[in-house]
């Protein structure tokens, strides 16, 4: 006997709510598909699971609410629902925020023959990296000769003058080796934290072309990123078939760079803040002075 359209839906949604990958699959007949605004295309077999397992990783408690379901004459079954999760693992290569989501979807499923022969997802994509704070910046890849892309900051805090900058640019050959490359950066990005002689670092991300400037107190500050960590791992698999379809390094030591200016709060004056030696010719003490780098 065939069971009814929505008692599958209904096993399918209870498949996700326990967190099991294989009984998700099992719903699915052989060729079904699974599409979403997040999926890279349609889904089938054992590729569904691993898409749901990547989720829960990311949102260990994550549970669907159905709000409705329905199906009409043609076995389509449609439910509103909404998701649940805490973000305590790595999102899109992110580390976690430990926000709680409440996120607003629909799945309209398709079943024949008591098996699902495809499900639609349809839910603001936009919606859950703005529910975790997260930026969605909608542009263009290029225009004429501008490309176009992402950046991230990492500070010390300190406000010295560096004394050498680190350039390292490396271009990825697919979308996974971005991914790649880009959570050794972070990781990198941590560790750089700890060496006393750092600074500031930028990474930006253009098309395939990835880039890292690093500001230092000396050339002899970063002497100790070869020793160990993610940076010599990391220039391992460079130099393996592994990552990147080329790159290159550098160091660069200032010929000259000019004075830092502030201004002051008081009297809107801008200030050379290298010769003010904290204060005004106001008389006002002037703010710190910015970061070079």
């Amino acid at each position: 006997m065939i069971q009814p359209s929505i008692e599958i839906a209904e096993r399918y949604f209870s498949a996700w709510n326990r967190h099991d990958a294989a009984a998700i699959v099992a719903t699915f007949m052989e060729n079904g598909t699974y599409t979403d605004p997040l999926t890279p295309g349609a889904l089938s077999g054992p590729p569904i699971g691993a898409y749901a397992q990547a989720i829960w990783e990311a949102f260990p408690d994550l549970s669907f609410d159905i709000v409705s379901i329905m199906e009409n004459n043609s076995g389509l079954v449609s439910a509103e629902w909404l998701m649940k999760g805490t973000n305590t693992g790595s999102f899109n290569g992110l580390p976690p925020t430990g926000v709680a989501i409440a996120l607003a979807g629909a799945d309209f499923i398709r079943v024949e023959g008591g098996k699902i022969r495809s499900v639609q997802g349809y839910f603001d994509s936009a919606a859950l990296p703005r529910a975790l704070g997260l930026d969605v910046i909608v542009q263009p890849k290029a225009i004429g000769p501008f490309g176009f892309g992402t950046s991230v900051r990492v500070s010390s805090g300190k406000t010295a003058t560096p004394g050498a900058f680190s350039i390292t640019w490396l271009e990825a050959r697919t979308a996974e080796e971005q991914k790649e490359v880009s959570e050794s950066s972070r990781k990198i990005a941590m560790e750089l934290l700890s060496i006393p002689g750092f600074i500031s670092w930028v990474g930006a991300s253009v098309g395939d072309r990835m880039m890292t400037i690093t500001a230092w107190d000396s050339t002899d500050s970063m002497t100790s990123l070869m020793k160990d960590g993610e940076h010599r791992t990391a220039v391992a698999r460079f130099f393996s078939p592994e990552i990147s379809r080329g790159a290159a390094t550098g160091v660069w030591i200032p010929g000259r760079l000019n004075p830092r200016w502030i201004r002051c709060t008081a009297c809107s004056k801008m200030i050379d803040s290298e010769k003010s030696v904290g204060n005004c010719s106001c008389g006002a003490p002037l703010p710190a002075p910015l970061a070079y780098w």
